[in-house]
């Protein structure tokens, strides 16, 4: 938490006093659009397709923006978006709890994924299939302390112990490559990593956090931006949530365009992991939410309980303050 506010500080003092945009043109049509930023949380994806969506198919600009889609740094998007370095970003309902008690004005405006689809995954021949199975194992992580706690958290239900579990910190290891060395399982996501897999003919065995606990169904990702953004330009806000609705609103419904769209303006990118990843994902974005982006108290709640019950917040979360769902479309 110490190394997150520093870098928080620091993007603060690069920033100033944020990003009060001030349009001086007396051109009517350049002023139409308001230019504002969205950092990625990490390298383009399918959790991303919405926002390349929206941009490519103008629901931006219809909405009055100029939006420019930005890859993340060395300083994260939290911390970006909570200095007022950029207006929007892409984040997880863990960082944003932890940064909420420690005072960081970062709030969460939409959920793009409604349930948590992430678990620990293990290749079929380390006979990993339950929480009780980490025993004796080695688990590859990026040193952060939830990582503990949750491998805790699932193995407690099968009265196994996490002191018998060797945890390494492998830093940005591609997953595949680090199972083939001395990792037996990884954190992941399976509509990416997982699906990768599949194409890869890599059969895993997946233990997802869900099946084990209520409370680990959390947002993941989110867009996030800063109370002062809220508070002066609220009618961006909503601009930018009501492109983005309607760019994940056209994933959900055509997967094969919108992986399309993505692979365009990402040409880097692995076309068929795209596509696949893309029609796994179209169903999971709205779920069983009654519209794309909405948010619970309830899942607020329990995640910040969980994390205070095991130690990983010094206070409990005021939850009502760390989301909103005021900026969806109707």
């Amino acid at each position: 938490m110490k190394k997150w506010l520093a870098l928080l500080f620091s993007a603060m003092l690069l920033t100033g006093c944020g990003t009060d945009k001030n349009d001086s043109s007396s051109d009517k049509k350049e002023k139409s659009l308001e230019k504002v930023s969205v950092v990625l949380d990490w390298t383009p994806n399918t959790n991303h397709t919405g926002l390349y969506v929206a941009k490519e198919k103008g629901y931006f600009e219809q909405e009055g923006l100029d939006v420019e889609i930005v890859k993340p740094g060395e300083t994260g998007a939290d911390q970006l978006v909570a200095s007022g370095k950029s207006e929007f970003g892409v984040g997880y309902q863990e960082g944003i709890t932890q940064a909420r008690i420690q005072g960081v004005p970062i709030v969460s405006i939409a959920a793009i994924i409604q349930h948590n689809t992430s678990g620990f995954a293990s290749p079929v021949e380390k006979n990993i299939k339950s929480p009780k199975d980490f025993e004796g194992k080695t688990y590859g992580g990026w040193g952060s302390p939830v990582e503990k706690s949750v491998i805790s958290s699932l193995m407690k239900k099968e009265n196994a112990d996490v002191e018998k579990v060797k945890i390494v910190n492998i830093g940005d290891t591609d997953f595949f490559t680090a199972v083939k060395k001395d990792i037996d399982f990884a954190w992941i996501y399976y509509g990416w990593t997982g699906i990768e897999a599949e194409l890869r003919g890599e059969k895993l065995n997946m233990v997802y956090l869900t099946d084990y606990s209520k409370k680990l169904d959390y947002y993941t990702p989110v867009l996030t931006t800063n109370e002062t953004i809220i508070s002066k330009k609220p009618e961006i806000v909503k601009a930018f949530v009501s492109a983005a609705s309607k760019g994940y609103q056209f994933a959900i419904k055509n997967p094969k365009k919108a992986a399309d769209i993505l692979i365009k303006a990402e040409p880097d990118l692995d076309p068929e992991l795209v596509k696949k990843s893309q029609e796994w994902l179209a169903s999971k974005y709205q779920d069983d939410a009654p519209r794309w982006g909405e948010q619970k108290l309830e899942v607020w709640e329990n995640y910040a309980s969980w994390m205070y019950e095991n130690g990983l917040l010094e206070k409990k979360l005021d939850a009502k303050k760390a989301f909103t769902n005021e900026f969806l479309p109707e």
